[in-house]
């Protein structure tokens, strides 16, 4: 993500250099007609001339296919060209011929990387983190492939202790920082990840600072980074959304209107937007606009709860009580536990002349409220503004 990851992925074009001392012996011992070859091939490679390069490599393999130098600077130049299938072709072959050859592996390893396959560049990377236990360039890889399988408590374990005599590697930080995120440590992650966006002056980094400390409820500190996200890319998407519900939860709904109204006129089709600002104009009395908007976001996903909920509560302020009894049943069949669909839906049905069924949920809401007195250690989670009337 940050400048030492790119160096180390850019490292898949190092071997090119480290090849030609680790195995002059074996390519130049081949004679002066291999050995001109493999000059040309790798002066081509130098000057970014790839097509002369990957031809004249082929063409040395096709003669001397033990050449294990041209093998591992074709897989070079494939990488550098995105054809990583080939170029692990290469790197393994080579590798059948120096078996275990750290330079080799470590170009595997990142050609899996980049190709995507992050379940063999984390094997990859954790045979050469067993070997060189203390590299904190393979570690960080390693880790950087653990976040992307969701492996969270093991990049905590293995870059914990890389941390302090590493202060100023961001891709370590970032990679640890949002596993601590995901676990559920949410200050100590957003502490690392906010560094990361300053000292990188990361968009997404920033982004991301600004969500937990969302969480957090520390508005001030997810405001602050939201305005550094907004100067760096206010077109990174999703940003204009996670700065109306900053701007929501910190008490300014106008303002976290106009964000919400920004957000759609970049994506129409951005259901958290459409949702808050429902939310919001419900909160402001603006029932019609608050309508049309829940019902649009009811219609981006109809499996939502929190958004038919929402809308069920315009409803019932417009005087539509039947349809929103409808919408609050639907949401109580589908989330059973969720307390306050069951509490409109009390008052709903004793308006409706219903007792019998008022008197049922009155029931539910008893025994779920006696629950929810008895849950602790419950993570606060930033929802849509509800309205206490």
């Amino acid at each position: 993500m940050f400048s030492s990851l790119r160096s180390s992925i850019a490292g898949l074009g190092l071997f090119g250099a480290l090849s030609i001392l680790t195995f002059a012996l074996v390519t130049f011992a081949q004679g002066p007609g291999p050995q001109q070859l493999f000059q040309d091939a790798y002066a081509a490679q130098q000057r970014g001339e790839t097509t002369v390069a990957i031809r004249k490599y082929e063409e040395l393999i096709r003669l001397h296919p033990e050449m294990t130098a041209a093998r591992a600077n074709l897989g070079v130049v494939l990488a550098s060209l995105g054809r990583f299938d080939e170029a692990i072709v290469q790197y393994r072959a080579a590798l059948e011929q120096v078996p275990g050859n750290p330079a080799l592996r470590l170009n595997l390893a990142l050609a899996y990387y980049k190709k995507g396959d992050f379940p063999l560049a984390a094997g990859e990377f954790s045979s050469l983190h067993e070997a060189e236990p203390g590299d904190v360039r393979v570690a960080t890889l390693l880790g950087q492939c653990y976040v992307r399988l969701g492996r969270d408590a093991e990049v905590i374990s293995l870059l914990m202790p890389f941390e302090k005599a590493n202060p100023g590697n961001l891709d370590l930080e970032w990679a640890l920082g949002s596993a601590l995120i995901r676990s559920d440590r949410t200050e100590e992650g957003a502490e690392r990840v906010e560094k990361v966006a300053e000292q990188g002056h990361n968009t997404e980094a920033y982004m991301l600072a600004a969500q937990s400390y969302l969480k957090l409820a520390a508005f001030d500190k997810a405001r602050r980074n939201f305005d550094a996200a907004m100067r760096l890319n206010p077109n990174l998407p999703g940003l204009y959304t996670l700065g109306g519900m900053i701007m929501d939860n910190s008490g300014d709904s106008q303002g976290a209107a106009g964000a919400f109204q920004k957000a759609l006129e970049a994506n129409p089709n951005d259901f958290e937007a459409r949702l808050r600002l429902g939310a919001v104009l419900y909160d402001q009395r603006q029932l019609d606009a608050a309508q049309q908007q829940l019902e649009r976001a009811v219609e981006l996903d109809p499996a939502s709860g929190v958004a038919r909920y929402e809308l069920a509560r315009v409803e019932r302020a417009q005087g539509q009580l039947d349809a929103a009894v409808k919408d609050l049943e639907k949401v109580v069949r589908n989330e059973p536990d969720w307390l306050p669909p069951h509490v409109e839906l009390v008052a709903l049905y004793y308006r409706l002349k219903r007792p019998e069924d008022g008197a049922r949920e009155k029931r539910i809401v008893d025994r779920l409220s006696a629950e929810e007195q008895q849950r602790t250690s419950k993570s606060r989670i930033i929802a849509p503004t509800i309205p206490s009337h």
